[in-house]
């Protein structure tokens, strides 16, 4: 009989490309992974790998495998969703993988929420890039992933993945209104007039910044990217303290009052937010607590903010 373990780790490693990533995400020694996929070639009685340079390929046979050891792994969650369920409390713990913003603005009220009305469910939180954290919760490194993508730009899609909007918040320009700031920051008006002006964005290959800067070029320039940062809240002191413009999503501003101009942008752009779980875990009573609280978070927000709750 065929060990799911041994099975898992296959199908790592058709996800991972390479025996040494797989045994660094699952806390192995590469000669233990593959020690163990030789074990499974002997279960399996055919070929699953070869050597192609330092490098390993898997046979067709191997991806039969790891078709079917996915079907396995899904099987095996929904068993364990529907015990959890069957079950008078609710139970377990939900890894939970957020991008800053979401984990300033959404967590703190869920957390609460969550403790309070199920206080046996335990929330292991982890800040991670929306890309990256879908990827992962796809291979079942997180339970559920508040995610976000911007207008013309979709985050990735992976099979299995149940999709759920939260939220949309507006992105405006922010430009500086301290009284020490430049003259030139006074005279924006509108996006064009920050043309020559300083900017800070996200580094390249994000989501925001390839958003930020096709708005940019769409308005007739390119943007003087002087600051690169993935922190938002360095976004806000940069702004704020008279040295750059920014594009800014409106829930950064959930726990304060801007404090710059904020300026509206062409055809009024929204960011959406969403969550997103594999199909095979949307029964647990854990994970649908936990999503149930965020959404409850968005609507709440909403309510405050000009944000629009997709609930």
């Amino acid at each position: 009989m065929l060990d799911i373990r041994r099975l898992r780790l296959l199908r790592e490693l058709s996800i991972r490309g390479t025996i040494v990533e797989v045994a660094a995400e699952l806390n192995y020694s590469p000669s233990s992974v593959s020690q163990q996929l030789s074990a499974l070639e002997k279960e399996a009685g055919v070929e699953l790998l070869r050597r192609a340079g330092r490098q390993v390929q898997l046979t067709p046979q191997a991806q039969v495998l790891v078709a079917h050891a996915e079907e396995l792994l899904a099987s095996l969650e929904r068993t364990e969703a529907a015990l959890a369920a069957s079950q008078t409390e609710i139970t377990g713990t939900v890894k939970v993988a957020v991008f800053q913003t979401a984990a300033l603005a959404l967590m703190p009220n869920t957390l609460r929420r969550l403790r309070e009305e199920h206080p046996d469910v335990r929330v292991q939180m982890y800040q991670h890039e929306p890309e990256t954290a879908l990827r992962e919760t796809w291979v079942r490194e997180f339970d559920l992933v508040v995610a976000e993508q911007y207008p013309g730009h979709s985050a990735p899609h992976f099979p299995g993945l149940d999709r759920q909007p939260l939220l949309r918040d507006a992105i405006r320009l922010a430009v500086p209104h301290h009284p020490d700031t430049p003259e030139g920051f006074f005279r924006v008006d509108k996006l064009e007039d920050a043309a020559p002006l300083p900017w800070v964005m996200e580094p390249a290959g994000s989501a925001l910044r390839h958003w930020a800067t096709q708005v940019c070029r769409l308005a007739g320039f390119e943007p003087d990217v002087r600051y690169e940062t993935a922190d938002l809240q360095a976004h806000v002191q940069l702004v704020e303290s008279g040295n750059a413009v920014a594009l800014l999503p409106d829930l950064i501003w959930t726990q304060r009052e801007p404090g710059a101009r904020m300026i509206e942008l062409p055809e009024w752009p929204r960011r959406e937010v969403f969550t997103a779980i594999r199909d095979s875990t949307a029964s647990n009573p854990a994970v649908a607590a936990v999503r149930a609280a965020l959404e409850e978070e968005a609507t709440l927000l909403a309510a405050e903010a000009d944000i629009i709750s997709n609930m």
